[in-house]
């Protein structure tokens, strides 16, 4: 039917059922300027697709987060701390939240530099020492790595990719310039696997699964970067057998693996920055999981809790 002005269409859209994440959230740092989480994998950080309400954001707004006395009389303190950079869905580990809306642009300009900074580099066994934040990855990489330290500088942009409207990053000639620092922890020849640090100077989406899939070692299990920093296609399968996605009488799931989806090694380990309003260096870790422990480290775990 033709709408007069006046008329009003209503639309009763079937209950949105969104998939199980979890939902833990840890508090490794917290100060009236900035909070850091452990964020667990399979947990988006905010808002899209298939999460609108199982997400960090969404948890950062429903907690009554104390400050002090002197900084709740403080003009621009934001009622709930909010996310200055991202993880992806399947990566877990530190995520860095600013209180106020002062130290969300510091910290917010901290992560820009590094992007600039990396795009001025000419000589890629450069790497810049005197920076506001350094972030710290650990991985698990198929095959084994023959040089103990990689710098890769392979820039990442857009790609067109089936089922994302907005097309999917990944290693491209045209895109932004991105830096990571890969470093050997352990190779682990029995399982084909290697062990790794990745240092990041900037801050690309999916940059660390894109630059080593890039140099031939993409992460154990990513279901969607292969050999070469470019997805991967696989065979369709039928999407009633996956019960993990959300139904609202139409939906179905992408044909093909997209960004969101889980099951690589990827872990936010630690980072060191200057305070937003001190200006003093914080170092914060997140424990790691076992799985990207080292054989040493693993052993003193045990220890411990023995002990």
């Amino acid at each position: 039917m033709i709408l007069r002005d006046g008329c009003k269409l209503v639309y009763h859209r079937l209950p949105w059922q969104e998939p199980f994440a979890p939902y833990l959230l840890e508090v490794l740092y917290e100060d009236d300027d900035m909070v850091a989480l452990n964020k667990p994998s399979g947990l988006q950080v905010l808002p899209k697709g298939l999460f609108q309400q199982r997400t960090v954001l969404a948890q950062l707004q429903l907690k009554d987060w104390k400050m002090t006395s002197c900084c709740s009389k403080r003009k621009h303190v934001q009622s709930h701390p909010v996310p200055v950079h991202r993880l992806g869905r399947g990566t877990s580990g530190l995520l860095l939240c600013a209180k106020t809306k002062v130290s969300k642009v510091r910290l917010a300009s901290y992560f820009a530099e590094g992007a600039i900074n990396a795009g001025n580099k000419r000589d890629k066994s450069e790497f810049v020492e005197e920076r506001k934040i350094s972030k710290f990855y650990r991985a698990l990489v198929t095959g084994i790595l023959a040089n103990d330290e990689v710098v890769v500088t392979q820039p990442i942009g857009l790609v067109h990719y089936p089922g994302v409207a907005e097309g999917l990053y990944a290693a491209c000639s045209s895109g932004k310039p991105a830096m990571s620092k890969v470093c050997v922890l352990e190779r682990l020849a029995h399982q084909n696997h290697t062990l790794v640090q990745v240092e990041i100077h900037s801050g690309r989406p999916h940059q660390i699964r894109i630059h080593l899939a890039y140099i031939g070692h993409p992460l154990v299990d990513d279901p969607l970067y292969g050999i070469g920093g470019h997805p991967k296609f696989v065979e369709p399968q039928s999407a009633s057998m996956d019960s993990s996605f959300a139904y609202d009488g139409g939906y179905e799931r992408p044909l093909q693996p997209v960004p969101g989806d889980c099951g690589y090694h990827l872990h936010a380990h630690w980072l060191v920055l200057c305070h937003p309003t001190t200006n003093k260096m914080v170092k914060i870790a997140a424990p790691l999981p076992q799985i990207l422990q080292t054989r040493e480290e693993r052993r003193a775990t045990t220890e411990q809790i023995s002990g």
